[in-house]
């Protein structure tokens, strides 16, 4: 990571600017051009689970088997795994490093996993089982009789397990008491496997509060057990509404899935009568789902819901289901009745513009958690309404192409989920009902006071790592900025959005590292980007472009510029003549290459009366008063 430099140390060693700083090299597994290279490879695991929840005592109960296939072209000895339920106790390394006056991510301490009967073998006939295992805070480690062989090998993993669904839930899980029950939000609910790659090799960095997740790929076939009166919805497919819903549900839900008006499946007179919304009157029901090519599943139960859908229609002629369900608590049309026509816009929007949504439901819950994001699932909170409903909605299912498609590390590189989406999130404001909401990202000046601030922390700094009052410029709004400026300022949207595509399309389901997607950005828009990379997402460094002075030059004019920020730019210079008219003309950051000043000679057949750099104000310009000449200062 690079330091940050005074102004005065940029200004004497300005050629650093455009120093490369190594991202390029290519590997066999990583190509040079930002793409898998000819043996990339990445391991993978499926999932059988069983569990039950009991409402009274808050617990989940269940069995997990893992099929592990190891693709690597290196033997297993082990395999590490993540019991994310463990963040909730005292001595978890989440909760001692919480500060005294808490956060957003509290959790309870009265949780943690009990992990019980745990089997591994390496599959093929007479494989001996081990029961060997070590559970260090987040992690498992489950040890093999046999390594498990290289390229192709596979193994099973087997455990029960239990803990107690806790109330707080670092708000991104966790528990909700309404007026008609207890919403229950599932999420970090199961044993699941640590990515094994071929950059760090076992990632094992420990669950603490701002990194999320960082998940393989797979085939997902799990079954919830809830008490009769309870709706379960959940990522992925449901496998048996037969069984669970009586067929006054089923009826509703095809014909929720052909109209692009919400069709509500429980009415909000419908929440308490369970002899007309579901198919049984006491005990349990399980509930069936399967998702395949996932990295993750998660699910809400409860007998609280209003539950309404709508179809949503992809780009391909591909129906898929958007779903909402919520406490009447939430109910309204200024409120969570709008939910579903939220799902269906930010889902269609992101379909159309960058990558085919590729789940088989969208589903939208209320719940304790102020917005997090599972594939094909989101739980946002139930106290939101109208544009913040609307804006954490659309960020969260945003989320389902940052990371759940293309699979970054969060945990690591929060920029490359939070950030991305955040991006796309400014464009999807701006089609959703022709602008019905606002969105001022693109008014990048607003956010100079923090580019300038002296605990500011690049981009590139961990999350778990960032100071709190960072965390939403540094993981969030900074690299979103950026994607802005290199869309509409340096490269164009043509350009960049073949880029972005490619780059969604090229990474889908893979692990993407930041030198695959500066590679790739670069190799497919044509324009060697390392000196905004580095200053941009390694760096604390600003844009300062000024105008000197503008001076006739025979029958022409030469526009003095100099770069008095850290960081150079491409120069978008708006000329207006005096019979009022206006022309704009680009300079390329090369002007910058030799030095921090630049003499233009700008040819033209009239009378010059003003020139302004950037009139649209998308840079992040931290000094606006340099801008225009003549200088606002002297009018």
């Amino acid at each position: 990571m690079l330091n940050h430099a005074s102004a005065q140390q940029v200004i004497d060693n300005r050629d650093g600017a455009f120093t490369e700083f190594g991202y390029r090299q290519g590997t066999a597994y990583r190509t040079a051009s930002g793409k898998p290279g000819p043996s990339y490879w990445q391991n993978g695991a499926d999932y059988v689970m069983n569990v039950t929840l009991d409402e009274d005592s808050h617990t989940i109960t269940g069995n997990v088997v893992i099929t592990y296939k190891n693709n690597s072209p290196e033997t297993l000895d082990f395999v590490w795994l993540y019991l994310e339920q463990n963040r909730f106790t005292p001595d978890s390394r989440g909760t001692l490093t919480t500060p005294v006056q808490g956060n957003r991510y509290n959790g309870d301490l009265d949780g943690g996993n009990t992990i019980t009967n745990v089997k591994a073998q390496v599959v093929g006939k007479n494989r001996p089982v081990s029961n060997e295992y070590l559970i260090s805070d987040t992690r498992m480690q489950v040890h093999f009789a046999e390594p498990i062989p290289a390229n192709g090998g596979k193994a099973t993993i087997s455990m029960d397990f239990s803990y107690k669904v806790p109330e707080k839930g670092m708000d991104r899980m966790g528990r909700l008491n309404t007026k008609n029950g207890e919403i229950f939000a599932l999420a970090q609910w199961y044993p699941k496997v640590a990515v094994f790659d071929d950059v760090t090799g076992w990632n094992t960095d420990p669950y603490l509060g701002a990194g999320e997740f960082y998940l393989g790929y797979g085939d997902f076939d799990y079954k919830v057990t809830v008490p009769y009166n309870h709706i379960v919805v959940a990522s992925g497919e449901l496998m048996n509404p037969n069984q669970v819903l009586p067929k006054l549900l089923q009826d509703r839900m095809k014909q929720a899935a052909d109209s692009d008006e919400r069709v509500y499946l429980i009415s909000p007179e419908e929440i308490t009568d369970y002899a007309k919304t579901r198919p049984t009157q006491s005990g349990n029901m399980t509930w069936h789902f399967k998702m395949n090519n996932t990295r993750d599943v998660a699910f809400a139960s409860s007998k609280a819901f209003i539950w309404d859908a709508a179809r949503i229609n992809l780009p391909s002629g591909k129906k898929v289901i958007a779903q909402s369900v919520y406490p009447i608590e939430s109910d309204g049309e200024e409120a969570w009745g709008r939910s579903t026509e939220y799902s269906k816009a930010s889902v269609e929007h992101y379909s159309e513009m960058w990558y085919e949504y590729p789940y088989p439901v969208a589903v939208n819950v209320a719940a304790e958690v102020g917005g997090m994001e599972y594939p094909g699932l989101n739980f946002c909170s139930w106290k939101s309404k109208g544009e913040s409903l609307w804006g954490v909605t659309d960020h969260e299912f945003g989320h389902n192409w940052f990371p759940m498609i293309v699979g970054s590390n969060e945990r690591r590189h929060a920029w490359m989920d939070e950030g991305f989406n955040t991006f796309i999130n400014y464009y999807s404001y701006l089609a959703f009902n022709d602008g019905e909401y606002t969105n001022n990202l693109k008014q990048t000046r607003r956010y100079v006071g923090w580019l300038t601030n002296k605990d500011r922390e690049p981009i590139a700094t961990h999350p778990d790592r960032t100071q709190s009052n960072n965390l939403g410029m540094v993981a969030y709004m900074k690299p979103a900025l950026g994607l802005i400026m290199l869309r509409e300022y340096v490269l164009g949207s043509e350009r960049f959005d073949k880029a972005f595509r490619s780059y969604i399309k090229t990474w889908a389901y893979k692990h993407p590292q930041p030198s695959d997607f500066f590679n790739h950005m670069e190799n497919v828009s044509g324009e060697n980007l390392d000196w905004f990379w580095k200053g941009w997402f390694y760096s604390n460094a600003n844009i300062d472009l000024a105008i000197n002075g503008v001076y006739p030059y025979g029958a022409n004019y030469v526009v003095s510029l100099s770069n008095l920020g850290e960081m150079p730019m491409p120069v978008w210079l708006e000329i207006t003549y005096e019979d009022g008219g206006k022309e704009r003309r680009m300079l390329p950051v090369e002007i910058w290459f030799k030095g921090n000043q630049w003499n233009h000679l700008l040819r033209v057949d009239k009378k010059v009366v003003a020139v302004e750099i950037d009139p649209d104000k998308v840079i992040t310009d931290i000094n606006s008063g340099n801008d225009k000449w003549p200088s606002e200062l002297y009018k």
